[in-house]
């Protein structure tokens, strides 16, 4: 085979795979090769289960060889952030106070992959409980930005951002309560998805908000994360937030364009924040301009300044995230690292009030844009306003991320963050692309063209891993 492995898509792997012209373990260790000559230098994995992940990849081929084929992901590698319970795996949250925790049973997400046949490649690092921020007092250090290991990847899905990016995998699952997803793929120049909330069933996945947790996949490419969330989506009973909505083909549209589809704009949302450089609005413009050259109608509409929709999410997020640990937070406060017990701990000075006026203001959020939904197929809306941060300083100034990615975690609506572009400094620019809730398939329509247009799923970070 011409191209590298690590280089083809899940689509073009499968179809290799079923030809006969690929097997599950010549990929499954490439892969492996592929962690052992980068990671050393970003620290996306925490865990490699190598002999699991070759266990797998030996039951795929040896399905495949019987005439039995369980789906897209058969026999393809991937990895779980570490909030992902793996039965008989160690699943740590990059916390020490869970450092031996080995859970009992699988989480949903993890039993439907190894149901249709994939390769589990090992955990990945995340910000500790999926919150704070990378930090180098924890069990494991902080993933490192491919594009330059100076630099953060974003979280809280942090070790998927990077993993992804460096090509060690085509596809990592993520969790997304205020942007966690969305965050790491656009500094790192993939595409996150994370679709309606309820889409995904959360069981077994360890909490942050209940509220506003959503699990997904990121992925080098929108046809890649559209194969992943097909997998991972669907009814859970036992998952009280889960909705039984059916499940549409993802796939089927992805090659429609977006000729006569409606497209809103918002770009008064992003331009008073205080990251917004002129450098995002160029490229923000030019993917909008993208789109009319597509043949979509897009136009500008207005959405309610962002800072509501700020303060309803960490409102809400920090009131549960304390409700979760207010029993550890107690009784074992120096087991957390600094950064992740500063966010928690700072839920125990909201009051009910708090709380309750944040899920009011929610409903009238998700209802504004659920109208302009009502009148477009998608929106057009900044994923970050800023490029990666570098590790030295991080934290002075957090506004300074330009993360505009929690309004939708407050509405719940499907979101996707893609690659656009790149900043002066060399460093990737992205957008997300916002749906009607359980419309995936029209986000990844319109992002398959964009992507197409743009011709970002080509731009990847050197194997030598930029050092400055």
């Amino acid at each position: 085979m011409s191209r590298p492995l690590h280089e083809l898509s899940i689509a073009q792997a499968g179809a290799a795979l079923r030809a006969g012209t690929l097997t599950s373990a010549e990929l499954t260790r490439h892969a492996l090769a592929r962690i052992d000559s980068l990671d050393d230098g970003l620290d996306a994995f925490v865990l490699v289960t190598r002999q699991r992940a070759l266990d797998d990849a030996a039951r795929a081929d040896a399905d495949f060889a019987a005439g039995i084929d369980h789906g897209p992901m058969q026999g393809i590698p991937y990895a779980l952030k570490d909030i992902y319970d793996t039965k008989g795996i160690r699943t740590t949250c990059h916390s020490a106070l869970l450092r031996d925790n080995v859970p009992a049973a699988d989480c949903v997400v993890q039993e439907k992959l190894a149901a249709g046949g994939g390769v589990l490649l090992g955990k990945l690092g995340t910000f500790e409980f999926a919150i704070g921020g990378p930090s180098f007092d924890l069990p494991f250090p902080p993933a490192r930005n491919p594009w330059r290991r100076t630099h953060v990847s974003g979280g809280s899905s942090s070790g998927s951002g990077a993993a992804v990016a460096a090509g060690m995998v085509r596809m990592a699952l993520g969790s997304d309560t205020g942007g966690s997803i969305r965050w790491p793929a656009a500094v790192c120049g993939i595409v996150g998805m994370k679709p309606t909330y309820g889409r995904v069933s959360r069981r077994g996945i360890f909490p942050l908000s209940y509220t506003l947790d959503h699990a997904g996949p990121l992925a080098w490419s929108v046809e890649d994360a559209a194969i992943s969330l097909a997998v991972m989506a669907g009814f859970d009973p036992l998952d009280p937030a889960s909705a039984d909505v059916p499940v549409n083909d993802y796939l089927a549209d992805l090659g429609k364009g977006v000729t006569g589809l409606r497209i809103g704009y918002t770009r008064d949302f992003f331009l008073d924040q205080p990251a917004c450089n002129p450098e995002i609005v160029a490229t923000l413009d030019a993917a909008a301009q993208a789109l009319r050259d597509l043949g979509a109608v897009v136009e500008e509409v207005s959405m309610p300044a962002y800072s509501y929709f700020a303060a309803c999410q960490q409102t809400i997020m920090f009131a549960e995230a304390y409700a979760i640990h207010e029993q550890d937070i107690r009784t074992r406060p120096m087991a957390y690292g600094a950064r992740a017990y500063a966010s928690i701990v700072g839920g125990a000075l909201l009051s009910a009030a708090d709380y309750v006026q944040a899920l009011r203001l929610r409903g009238e959020l998700t209802a504004h844009v659920d109208g302009l939904l009502a009148d477009h197929d998608v929106l057009l809306t900044p994923s970050a306003l800023a490029t990666a941060q570098a590790f030295d300083g991080y934290g002075a100034d957090f506004d300074a991320n330009g993360i505009m990615t929690g309004a939708f975690n407050v509405t719940g609506h499907p979101a996707m963050a893609l690659p656009l572009g790149f900043a002066a400094n060399g460093l990737p620019l992205g957008g997300q692309l916002v749906g009607r809730a359980f419309d995936e398939a029209m986000v990844f329509r319109v992002g398959a063209a964009l992507e197409a247009a743009l011709g970002m799923a080509q731009s990847r970070p050197t194997p030598s891993l930029a050092a400055a």
